[in-house]
């Protein structure tokens, strides 16, 4: 059995197709601030299940949580999906059900990728470049650093409120900076784009964030959405804000329903279309 915890949200009667959440860092499946709480409506739909990463939430304790290990239990998850699952990534979670997807196409219905931190798709972008300059020479997080310090200084320092220093949020962030450093992935691009179901890339559009925390995060994230988004012929779809999922939950439900809706994966062709949902 897989050690994630799967929080289990199903209004269909057990009817309804899986669809598997993969959360960033920070945060855990069914978190209403940073997680997919604002997703439980499409339970109507769906049998939506909501992953807690090592570390995260309600699943146990890691030495070190690692996005190779994180893709290996959703694989493990995936598999006891009957006819497979549809998949969804914010952030970090994005890369874990990539690589997951990328091993196992056949367990994947569909693939949304939310902001998803494939840094390694969008190397070659000056943005990147320069983001991996920055953090290349990295030594880590001092062991000195309290989770709830780095919560203060990941937040307060680039503009942004700090949420609550619950002990689950602290818990969260703790597994956070023991991470793998997301960089370190290599997603894989060609089998996502020879994959016969469609994807759909979510991205923000940044223009209300703090000035810090777009320079230092947001102008990254969308430079990875973008190239993903080329590289494996996905659907991009833009909103408003910098938290897709939970500051458009609307916008982002609908696409979703839409995307779930559609009968057969190899409807829809890979033509890289952008933006408004309804037109697909």
């Amino acid at each position: 059995m897989t050690a994630m915890h799967v929080t289990v949200w199903d209004e269909t009667g057990g009817e309804g197709v899986p669809a598997v959440f993969v959360h960033n860092i920070f945060t855990w499946g069914s978190d209403e601030l940073y997680g997919f709480a604002a997703q439980r409506p499409l339970a109507d739909r769906c049998r939506l299940l909501l992953v807690d990463r090592r570390g995260y939430g309600r699943s146990p304790d890691t030495d070190r949580s690692d996005f190779d290990t994180d893709a290996d239990d959703l694989v493990e998850l995936l598999t006891g999906q009957a006819g497979g699952a549809h998949l969804v990534g914010h952030g970090n979670g994005g890369v874990a059900a990539m690589l997951a997807a990328g091993r196992r196409p056949d367990l994947v219905r569909s693939l949304t990728l939310i902001q998803p931190s494939a840094f390694s798709a969008a190397a070659a972008h000056p943005v990147i470049e320069a983001m991996l300059h920055r953090v290349g020479g990295g030594t880590g997080v001092p062991e000195s650093v309290t989770p709830e310090q780095y919560l203060r200084a990941s937040t307060e320092g680039i503009g942004m409120a700090a949420p609550d220093p619950t002990p689950q949020r602290l818990r969260a962030v703790a597994t956070s900076m023991r991470e793998r450093p997301i960089w370190e992935a290599n997603v894989p691009l060609e089998p996502l784009r020879a994959a016969p179901w469609p994807t759909l890339v979510i991205r923000g559009d940044w223009r209300d964030a703090p000035e810090l925390y777009r320079a230092y995060v947001g102008e990254a994230l969308i430079a990875c959405a973008e190239a993903v988004a080329d590289a494996v012929g996905a659907r991009l779809l833009r909103v408003p804000g910098y938290y897709p999922h939970t500051q458009q939950p609307a916008t982002v439900n609908a696409a979703l329903r839409e995307l779930w809706s559609r009968p057969t994966p190899d409807a829809w062709p890979k033509d890289g279309s952008q933006d408004s949902p309804g037109q697909w």
